[in-house]
């Protein structure tokens, strides 16, 4: 056996012990790779679960009580409606739209355009009734709001109500009560008169019986609207509600 061959078969131990390193390396980088990688995966199915779970309809504020079950697609409910309900367009209109609502509400604020639409473009055909359900637990002003505006119903009638309402979501970012103030004034509304009725709450109850019959009814957020009877819950767009509409005329 020559020189030159004696020196290779010496290296190929060394040779073979390299090997044996470097594969043991690649071994256990891939297996810390699977690893990871699986944990990047639990990771990531554990966001997107987490994100499902609490999905929320962005065009409803959420009642932050419990409430009486939402009403079964389809389900038609009656609503009591009386002469202390506060209603806009005929009263005789072959189609009725309740709203139960939050002045402090954005998508209440967001949907107020929209029925002011339904009812220019409808004209006699639809009436809307206006029904209080503040959810003070995320909205401190609703409550106030409501009281002031059936203070402004009390001393000025049905008109000075709505009058009173419009302005309010146009002002919602200033609700409080010098804005309420400033309101009832503006409407022509006595000053002491209504500092003395909203002073003393003197129209708390009627936003609470609204309130109550609103979970009555299964209202689980604002705007909780209901189309003779069916509802249909959140800021809806217009073409949507119109569809609702046209399919009871």
């Amino acid at each position: 056996m020559s020189s030159e061959n004696q020196s290779v078969f010496k290296l190929k131990p060394k040779t073979a012990f390299i090997a044996g390193i470097i594969a043991s390396l690649f071994v256990m980088g891939t297996i810390g790779f699977i690893v990871l990688l699986g944990g990047a995966l639990d990771t990531d199915a554990g966001s997107v679960k987490s994100a499902a779970d609490t999905t929320v309809n962005t065009n409803t504020a959420p009642a932050a009580v419990p409430t009486n079950p939402a009403p079964t697609p389809g389900t038609v409910v009656s609503i009591p409606i009386d002469d202390g309900d506060h209603i806009r367009g005929n009263v005789n209109a072959p189609v009725t739209i309740v709203e139960y609502s939050d002045y402090e509400c954005p998508f209440c604020n967001k949907f107020h355009p929209t029925m002011k639409q339904v009812m220019d473009e409808y004209g006699d055909q639809v009436r809307w009734v206006y029904k209080h359900f503040p959810l003070d637990s995320i909205h401190s002003e609703a409550r106030p709001a409501a009281i002031a505006a059936e203070c402004a119903a009390n001393l000025g009638g049905n008109d000075a109500f709505w009058s009173f309402t419009d302005s309010l979501f146009e002002n919602q970012t200033r609700l409080g009560d010098d804005l309420y103030k400033e309101l009832a004034v503006d409407l022509g509304l006595s000053a002491s008169a209504f500092d003395e009725c909203y002073s003393s709450k003197a129209t708390a109850d009627k936003v609470q019986e609204d309130y109550v019959e609103g979970q009555q009814m299964g209202v689980r957020g604002t705007p909780g609207n209901f189309v003779n009877g069916q509802s249909v819950s959140g800021a809806v767009p217009f073409e949507s509600l119109k569809q609702v509409i046209d399919s009871q005329l």
